[in-house]
């Protein structure tokens, strides 16, 4: 009996771990392939063009045509269109004699009213218009929310932002309105709160009810990582809470979002960290610092190079890379600088490819690489 249970049990610990299978898009030799954690090649770098996963599918061009590979690199669908957009939702745009529709992971065309645009479904939604104004569909093409509004925006934690006349509002992913648009400017939704500006006044919504803060004039968005976000009055930089009360006064020329308890700022061409009391944590003498990841590493900068710090301030990888920008040339933003799950992605000597928590690398390097993504998502 014990006997069996062990091998049921290691039968679902493979079953994990195979559905949780992370692989990253790298180019190698100007073709593109995929690697695990490991910085070995689960799909030979073969491909003319590729993107990263999205969920269990991946966009990837033969013969300048575009189709979609599974993660054994297998064609799951044809390569036979001229543009595709990424699986979300469990549908992806794809474009066919000048034409956009929606398929299926099977390939199949989903049934819609015949559009002059088409936009990609988000949240499980996705924008229709119908003139000048937009509303919302679901995944089986029906209207959930007929077009109305001026402008909707992505959804972030299950809500977006729309605008209706001149004022922004949000509303969930059934179309429902959260927050009426009373607003000139709204923040994305955060659990920690919500900012907006309602004509010169920028403020918070506490229960619906908006709070001005005196003298502020702008305000950044709230995220799940942190109760407090930055805002800036007289041109200096500080912390807010979600009741709109100054927890740490503005006394910074530039910051940045906290995560893991610390957050970077800045003072004249210097970065440093404080905490949440606004203690100094690390001391400003940085020329260059990002947000601290989860683990408790973080990007610091100086001269030219980057290398990373814990949150005692101690250099753990020694400033020898380049960490910021990606393979089709965008900027990075926030954590994604830094460690994801216990590797980053960095640069050394014009190429790219990830080091673990101790600065090893993993596998070698890559003409170019991008983000592991989560393929059983």
């Amino acid at each position: 009996m014990k006997t069996i249970f062990s091998s049921v049990l290691i039968f679902l610990l493979g079953i994990t771990a195979f559905s949780a299978q992370e692989l990253a898009l790298v180019r190698d030799n100007d073709l593109f392939g995929y690697i695990n954690k490991s910085g070995e090649y689960v799909i030979q770098p073969q491909f003319e063009k590729a993107d990263s996963f999205s969920g269990k599918m991946a966009a990837a061009m033969k013969d300048k045509k575009w189709g979609f590979i599974n993660t054994s690199g297998e064609w799951a669908i044809q390569p036979e269109y001229d543009r595709v957009k990424e699986f979300n939702s469990g549908y992806a745009l794809v474009m066919q004699n000048d034409q956009w529709k929606y398929i299926n992971t099977k390939g199949e065309t989903l049934d819609t009213p015949a559009r002059d645009k088409y936009y990609d479904f988000d949240n499980g939604v996705a924008i229709i218009r119908d003139g000048d104004k937009i509303g919302l569909m679901d995944t089986s093409g029906k209207s959930i929310l007929e077009p109305k509004y001026d402008e909707i925006k992505k959804f972030n934690n299950g809500h977006a932002k729309f605008k209706n006349g001149e004022t922004w509002g949000l509303l969930n992913t059934k179309g429902e309105v959260v927050v009426p648009a009373d607003y000139n400017e709204i923040g994305d939704f955060s659990k920690n709160g919500i900012w907006a500006r309602k004509g010169e006044s920028f403020g918070v919504l506490i229960n619906g009810t908006f709070k001005p803060i005196s003298g502020v004039d702008k305000i950044w968005d709230f995220t799940n990582d942190s109760p407090l976000t930055y805002a800036r009055s007289n041109k200096m930089m500080g912390f807010i809470n979600g009741k709109g009360e100054w927890v740490i006064q503005p006394a910074y020329d530039k910051v940045r979002a906290f995560n893991a308890g610390l957050a970077p700022v800045n003072q004249g061409k210097e970065w440093g960290y404080i905490n949440e009391k606004g203690e100094k944590a690390i001391d400003i003498k940085y020329r260059d610092a990002e947000i601290f990841s989860d683990n408790g590493l973080a990007p610091v900068k100086e001269k030219k190079l980057w290398g990373f710090v814990d949150k005692t301030g101690k250099l753990v990888i020694p400033m020898e890379y380049d960490i910021s920008i990606g393979m089709f040339g965008f900027l990075q933003s926030g954590s994604d600088k830094g460690f994801i799950d216990g590797l980053a992605r960095v640069k050394k000597n014009k190429e790219w490819g990830f080091i673990d928590e101790k600065g090893n690398v993993v596998g070698k390097w890559h003409q170019n690489a991008e983000a592991f993504v989560n393929t059983s998502k």
